[in-house]
């Protein structure tokens, strides 16, 4: 339980109790952490989502900004790293840059001896484009009846603004 007393110059807080130790010790990250390292299976593929997490970053800083944006590491499998591009274009500069790219992984200490392009086109988003909405009858006049009524003001700018969409 914590209390807080306070006055104007000072602030003292007081606990009536003292938290468990074990119970913030196990924050979010450590109980995961726990539960991946209960199973075998579990621990294997927390392991290789770390390895393929720390590919990936070191993939972000080797690889061209315009290259990496249009890339990502889909796989490391025996020494053999395994790109994703999202067209060919990108799949084309990737396999003219692959001697470079895989000196600049075992320079970082990746063990990296190949690397395989593969193009995996990403379809865009679809592009959300509004109702074009337009004002009632109704809704018009009462607009322009508190129009009339209304001084000159931002809020009678507005609704002039409105009223004529």
């Amino acid at each position: 339980m914590l209390r807080a007393f306070a006055n104007r110059l000072e602030t003292r807080i007081i606990f009536t109790s003292s938290p468990s130790i074990r119970e913030s010790q196990l924050t979010l990250p450590n109980r995961l952490n726990t539960y991946l390292a209960s199973d075998r299976e579990l621990r294997l593929l927390s392991s290789r989502a770390r390895q393929l997490t720390l590919v990936q970053r070191h993939y972000q800083a080797i690889a061209p900004a315009n290259l990496y944006s249009s890339s990502k590491v889909l796989q490391l499998n025996q020494q053999m790293l395994i790109l994703a591009a999202f067209n060919g274009a990108v799949a084309s500069k990737l396999r003219q840059m692959t001697e470079e790219l895989i000196s600049l992984f075992q320079a970082r200490g990746c063990e990296v001896t190949g690397i395989q392009i593969r193009v995996q086109v990403v379809s865009p988003a679809p592009q959300y484009r509004p109702v074009p909405r337009s004002l009632s009858k109704a809704a018009h006049e009462a607009l322009g009846k508190l129009d009339e009524d209304l001084a000159d003001s931002p809020l009678k700018t507005a609704l002039e603004r409105l009223m004529k969409h």
